[in-house]
């Protein structure tokens, strides 16, 4: 049995931004493609697995601290956010890296904390309004 984090059996455990809720992500396969599958409680989201790097070089870009900006698919995301990044047509997948309908938001939620414990960027872990950057 695998030891390596980020897999069904021992997936990652991580913190929202503001640290106030618990949930797991780990690395699966659907439709022969990677993605990121993200428990909160009972609900499970998937995102594009390629989010990782398409972020991190989209934030190395940047150059600066990006606020998160996250919200539910229903609700617009502000602009010039992780959240709106997530979603926009202008991103490398044009549109959301988000794939299951209806629950295609949080970007700036989920996906930032786990960029953080790979390594891969800086996010901070105030109540509201956090931002992150690449590392």
């Amino acid at each position: 049995m695998s030891t390596e984090l980020g897999t069904k059996e021992s997936p990652w455990k991580l913190k929202t931004p503001p640290l106030t809720a618990e949930y797991e992500m780990y690395r699966d396969e659907k439709d022969g493609k990677p993605i990121l599958v993200c428990v909160v409680g009972k609900t499970v989201l998937h995102y594009d697995y390629r989010c990782l790097d398409d972020l991190h070089a989209m934030l190395k870009a940047h150059g600066d601290w990006m606020e998160l900006g996250s919200a539910d698919e229903q609700k617009p995301a502000k602009e010039g956010t992780v959240e709106a990044w997530g979603r926009s047509a202008d991103n490398p997948v044009g549109g959301w890296y988000g794939l299951k309908k209806g629950f295609r938001g949080r970007f700036g939620m989920y996906i930032p904390p786990l960029m953080e414990a790979l390594g891969l960027a800086e996010v901070e872990h105030h109540p509201r309004n956090n931002r992150m950057r690449a590392i």
